[in-house]
This record gives structure tokens, sequence and C-alpha cells, in this order.
């Protein structure tokens, strides 16, 4: 399935749109504005929380948890020491952690379970605010993808979010 994932300009906190490729929203994203640490709720068009975003502040680095149901469903953290470009590891709360890898100009990211393609992410070069297509391969947890997507903007965009 692909999606298209666009930041909403003025508006506070990071809210995002995420639509389908014929522009049906499908998920909403509601950043909190006024908050300690990067809190984020993963809405249905219904405004329903189905997963919820938020920054783990006694951490060395960008490190994010995406609960559903109040139970932690993965930890993603950014890796510090790579050259040339941006990873993240993305911590299950079972087996079969993921990854994602980053091109050097942080404009095309890979989502692996181990050595195999799950999801697709790029960010478009030319765009009022930051927008993405996610290329997600079929059977995979749509929302836990999407979500990695959220976590990556706000981890490699820090010096814009914190503005």
């Amino acid at each position: 399935m692909q999606y298209v994932m666009q930041e909403k300009w003025l508006c506070l906190g990071e809210d995002f749109s995420i639509k389908d490729r014929e522009g049906r929203e499908l998920y909403y994203i509601d950043g909190r504005a006024l908050s300690l640490g990067k809190k984020l709720s993963f809405q249905n068009t219904e405004r329903r929380e189905i997963a919820f975003i938020r920054q783990r502040l006694l951490s060395w680095g960008p490190n994010y948890e995406i609960l559903r149901d109040d139970h932690i469903l993965a930890t993603v953290k950014k890796k510090l020491l790579t050259l040339f470009h941006c990873k993240f590891s993305v911590d299950l709360a079972g087996p079969n952690d993921l990854e994602a890898k980053g091109n050097f100009l942080d404009h095309e990211y890979q989502l692996l379970k181990g050595d195999t393609m799950i999801a697709q992410i790029t960010k478009k070069w030319i765009a009022w605010t930051d927008s993405y297509v996610i290329d997600v391969e079929p059977e995979q947890d749509d929302v836990l993808v999407l979500a990695c997507a959220v976590v990556i903007d706000l981890a490699c965009h820090e010096e814009k979010n914190n503005q």
C-alpha cells in the first residue's frame, strides 16, 4: 500500500496527515504542543487513538516509544555513530526487530526485517512542509511502519522541529 504523509502547516505541535494515493485521509497524527518531550497521538479517520508516540527524555540520542493499547509496541532509537547516513533500530516487543537505513541525504529510508525490505520511505524534495511517500509491503503492520516514519522525521529534523 502506498501512503502520502504530510506535515500540517501553521499548527501547534507536530501534526501530520496520512492519505492514500487517491488523496483520502486515512490517519491523522496529532502532536501535543505543550508537553515535556514530544508526544503524538496516532488517530484513525474518526479521530480515535490507535497508537501513541512518545519521546523518551533521559536517553542518549533520539529515542521514541510507539504504544498500542498502553503497551509498548516498539522502541525506535537513532544510532549515533554512523557515517554518511542515519540508521535506526526498531526494537519490537518480540522477535524480528527492524532496522531503518537512510541514504546520504536523509531523503530515502528502507525499513528492513533482517535482509527483507518491508517499507520504503521517501521524502519529497520540493514541498512547503515535510512530505513523504511511504510504500508498505503487503501483510505488514502499516500503523507501525507509519509511526516509524513519523519518528524518523522527528529525529532527523530535530533542529527544525525545535524552533
